[in-house]
């Protein structure tokens, strides 16, 4: 059995080593290090760098999409919290102490690259989900993503692709993801209580059954009231915890800045770690270019594809802009990454216990607790959608909602373990998973990038005609596979 996981771990390594770099000892082969970033800059230099010049209005827009056009509806401002409930996660606790852990302070600069470059890559890939969206099961629904706008938009001749991304999303978010969540709540419970994490694993499946089970709307109403406070909370401390430190930021920036280029070394100091890193983690926690937020973005009923794709820009900018770095802040003031071997939430639980007291380990696991807790119902609709795609039947979705809850209580298990070699093993199997999904996603964007653009004149063109919320005519344009009746106002 050893031997059999042990083929099983290198093959994992080696998947890693292709995807995110290493193959012959050079970092910057891996695929994704050489397709994100371009991908984003082309996508920003193509929308004329939409993320800073529409900033306000993108923030309008995203307070515009509280509200609904029909009740039975999701708002643009529910699919948004439910994507920030996937984001807004390990990704933004853990995930930064990872890259700090092991690439250095300068993983944080790269990680804020990916951010902005990700919030037009966004931008894209949520355009396209609304483009592309089809009605979903119950009335005022809708159902989309990258694995309908693959087939969709390329044809049928790419159902190879979107069937691929569809088993790695799966496996993904609906599996390894969620493991990995609860892996961190039940750690960091444990480290601030002494709970058991079995025991905390028995109570999130729990109350995850009860809101899974109720679909879609069940998931955006608790999303759409959850998020907003856990996020503000949470800010608020390290507002506090930076006013304490203001004078250290100019010394901390410095040393980001450094780190991020080679000049001095830190962490795991070298230059492709620090770099490899920060897209890593940056990625694992603003999903830009992933292809998971487009899974609940298209389910939002929206006027104009674009309304989403400005707002899960805002998704981003908020998860990664503002509370990865705050989290990296907490960590940085406290110097607690430099001293022993201190890694993942345990970090972040510490740094703030130096700056605070011990209630700070506490509040961390509290924040987490409820981080975690709205990503893995985030990161279930992603994966719901895509097992509709492949099997639409409710037998199918009943059969998903049971390994979903089991990979939970997996991830609890192995924090009961003890073993850093298990934990290890979660995050290789989770960057190999969302690395096959991000390079699938990503090459069909790039592919159907035309569209997003020519919905982005659209929306543009009536911008400029003083129409303050344009509504999306899709008879105006040949756009092959789209459903017309979807898109019918009338």
């Amino acid at each position: 059995m050893q031997d059999l996981l042990d083929q099983v771990i290198k093959v994992i390594d080696w998947a890693n080593l292709l995807l995110w770099g290493g193959v012959a000892g050079v970092w910057w082969l891996g695929v994704l290090i050489v397709a994100l970033l371009p991908a984003g800059l082309y996508f920003s230099i193509r929308s004329r760098f939409i993320q800073f010049r529409h900033f306000g209005h993108m923030t309008m827009v995203m307070v515009r999409g509280i509200h609904k056009d029909h009740p039975g509806s999701i708002s643009a401002f529910q699919a948004f919290a439910t994507s920030a409930a996937a984001r807004i996660g390990t990704g933004s606790l853990a995930g930064v102490a990872v890259a700090i852990t092991a690439g250095g302070p300068g993983s944080v600069f790269w990680m804020w690259m990916v951010a902005w470059l990700g919030m037009a890559t966004s931008m894209v890939e949520n355009t396209l989900a609304q483009v592309y969206k089809e009605k979903g099961e119950q009335p005022g629904t809708f159902r989309g993503g990258p694995a309908y706008y693959i087939e969709k938009g390329l044809g049928l001749n790419w159902k190879w692709l979107s069937v691929s991304f569809s088993i790695f999303l799966i496996m993904c978010y609906g599996f390894i993801f969620n493991a990995v969540q609860s892996n961190a709540m039940a750690t960091a419970i444990n480290d601030a209580w002494d709970i058991n994490p079995l025991l905390v694993g028995g109570i999130v499946t729990l109350i995850a059954a009860i809101i899974v089970f109720g679909g879609i709307r069940s998931i955006a109403r608790f999303a759409g009231v959850v998020v907003p406070i856990m996020a503000l909370v949470y800010l608020a401390v390290a507002v506090v915890i930076i006013s304490i430190n203001l004078n250290e930021l100019p010394g901390i920036l410095a040393t980001i800045m450094k780190n991020a280029f080679g000049v001095t070394e830190a962490g795991a100091g070298t230059l492709g770690a620090v770099v490899s890193n920060g897209i890593k983690r940056g990625l694992f926690a603003n999903e830009a270019g992933l292809g998971s937020s487009p899974n609940v973005g298209a389910a939002a009923d929206v006027k104009h594809p674009l309304v989403q794709g400005y707002v899960q820009m805002a998704s981003v900018f908020l998860d990664t802009i503002v509370i990865c770095t705050c989290t990296a802040a907490i960590i940085l003031v406290a110097d607690v990454y430099m001293v022993g071997n201190v890694e993942g939430v345990k970090l972040a639980q510490d740094s703030l216990a130096s700056e605070v007291g011990s209630w700070g380990s506490g509040f961390i696991a509290f924040a987490l607790m409820f981080f975690a807790f709205t990503s893995l119902i985030g990161n279930y609709y992603y994966a719901e959608t895509n097992v509709f795609f492949l099997c639409h039947t409710r037998f199918s979705i009943f059969c998903y909602r049971i390994i979903f809850l089991l990979f939970i209580l997996l991830g609890t298990w192995v924090s009961y373990s003890g073993s850093t070699a298990n934990f290890t093993l979660l995050w290789r199997m989770a960057d190999v998973s969302m690395g096959f999904m991000a390079s699938s996603n990503i090459l069909a964007i790039i592919l159907l990038s035309g569209v997003a653009f020519k919905v982005l004149g659209d929306y543009e063109e009536q911008l400029n005609r003083g129409i303050r919320e344009p509504i999306f005519d899709a008879s105006k344009y040949d756009i092959k596979g789209i459903d017309h009746e979807v898109w019918d106002r009338k």
